[in-house]
């Protein structure tokens, strides 16, 4: 007698049901489905059984009517006919939509190369940061300045293609360059080290909750935003509390082993003040005519675009004349109050430091989690909310069903969320009748 295989299953194929089958053939080919993905393949897979079972329900009502028409012979050629063209014609129509639907989350549109990458690259350089911090903390300011150098040269190409250059001139990219000197011209300075400190824990480290930055690993935009926010208070935490024998490698922290607030304050003040007025020379007197055409985006007109913002309804409020410099102003006086925790807290107390870079890191998580499940949880049910007005459609475009039909109508059901706003969409309605067709034509 001949054994079988050592490997073969213990049960042929056709056994299970198809969904599990083709559950197995996914495990047999090594494509296993990401999250998102096999959440709602369920959902799709019970769409179409739903339309299965609707289909045979509305033959049987149709079998009736017929009877009911006194029509005895159902074989007949042209009634047989019809009916196959209409069922064939809907059920096709019903098919594409589906098969649509099932097929946009597995595309190259939805998940591509580049994003794979991008994933894989930002997990990976918060897994190596992680491991940095607890086995060779005097290697972080080396890390934070390769990144940087791939990056921010990225960034610059990447929004001088789009026109939006002009973001290149704020605050954080002016602070970042400012701590690559301190790392590597200027280690001796007190006065460069305190402002960047500062303006690292300031207003860079509270624009990610300001600008809501989102740890959104496949997009590399949004990667790079939260490196330039979130690096340079790491970084300098990292050489202030954790970085061994760090007076030897950064002299300047042996001539600052206190922040004196008012001196500090001024100095990081003075410096702030000096990337203020080359901002306003350049862009708002310089560029201003670029700006005002719209050829050119700024924080200041992005922010006045931004009619759901308090700070842009605050602005638009503003008489036009006064706004630069309100917005000016209004900067400077954010950036002193951002630096207060550092001041105070941050500087003396690791522990704080700590609790500092969690609560920043926390906010950046939490807009990232929110992005996955709004976007791809709002962009499923667009499409399920276009099925179902295709449905709708159809059927207001054939006549209405009797009233005492027994064939219940039709249902999409889309997992709803209390997250998600999806757009508001007609009452469910039943599928088109064919009967009154048949009758139509009997009569005829």
């Amino acid at each position: 007698m001949a054994s079988s295989p050592p490997n073969s299953p213990p049960f042929g194929k056709g056994y299970f049901s198809a969904p599990f089958e083709h559950f197995i053939r996914d495990e047999e080919s090594k494509q296993l489905p990401d999250t998102v993905e096999t959440y709602f393949d369920s959902h799709v897979d019970l769409l179409q059984r739903k339309l299965q079972k609707h289909s045979d329900r509305l033959k049987m009502r149709a079998d009736l009517k017929l009877k009911d028409l006194g029509i005895r012979d159902l074989s007949s050629p042209v009634l047989a006919e019809n009916l196959d063209k209409e069922f064939k014609r809907f059920k096709l129509k019903l098919t594409t939509r589906v098969t649509s639907l099932s097929a946009s989350w597995q595309s190259a549109k939805v998940v591509r190369t580049r994003d794979k990458v991008s994933f894989f690259l930002g997990v990976m350089s918060l897994l190596f940061s992680a491991l940095l911090f607890g086995m060779a903390p005097e290697w972080v300011h080396i890390a934070y300045t390769v990144m940087g150098l791939y990056l921010l040269p990225l960034r610059v190409y990447v929004y001088k293609k789009r026109d939006w250059h002009y973001f290149l001139f704020d605050l954080c990219y002016y602070v970042n360059i400012l701590n690559f000197l301190f790392f590597w011209v200027f280690p001796s300075s007190p006065t460069l080290f305190v402002a960047c400190y500062l303006l690292s824990h300031g207003s860079v480290a509270s624009a990610v909750i300001t600008w809501r930055n989102s740890l959104v690993f496949h997009d590399r935009d949004k990667v790079t935003t939260l490196f330039i926010h979130i690096y340079p208070p790491f970084s300098f935490t990292v050489i202030r509390h954790f970085y061994p024998n760090a007076e030897l490698r950064f002299p300047a922290l042996a001539a600052v082993p206190r922040l004196h607030p008012l001196q500090a304050l001024v100095l990081s003040g003075g410096i702030y003040a000096i990337w203020q007025l080359l901002y306003w020379k350049f862009v708002y007197v310089d560029r201003r005519a670029k700006i005002q055409s719209g050829q050119r985006t700024t924080s200041l007109s992005y922010l006045l675009n931004d009619k759901r913002g308090a700070i842009g309804r605050a602005l638009a409020a503003i008489p036009p004349e006064r706004r630069e410099a309100s917005f000016m102003g209004g900067q400077f006086v954010y950036a002193l109050l951002t630096e207060m925790p550092a001041v105070f807290l941050l500087y003396d107390s690791p522990i704080w430091s700590a609790g500092f870079l969690l609560l920043i890191f926390s906010v950046s998580v939490w807009n990232g989690g929110a992005f996955y499940i709004e976007v791809f949880g709002r962009k499923f049910e667009r499409e399920l909310e276009a099925l179902r007005k295709e449905i709708a459609a159809s059927a207001a475009r054939s006549s209405p069903t009797s009233p005492d039909s027994d064939v219940p109508p039709l249902t999409l059901d889309v997992p709803s969320s209390p997250t998600l706003s999806s757009d508001s969409s007609p009452d469910d309605q039943s599928l088109p009748s064919i009967s009154e067709n048949i009758a139509e034509k009997k009569d005829s």
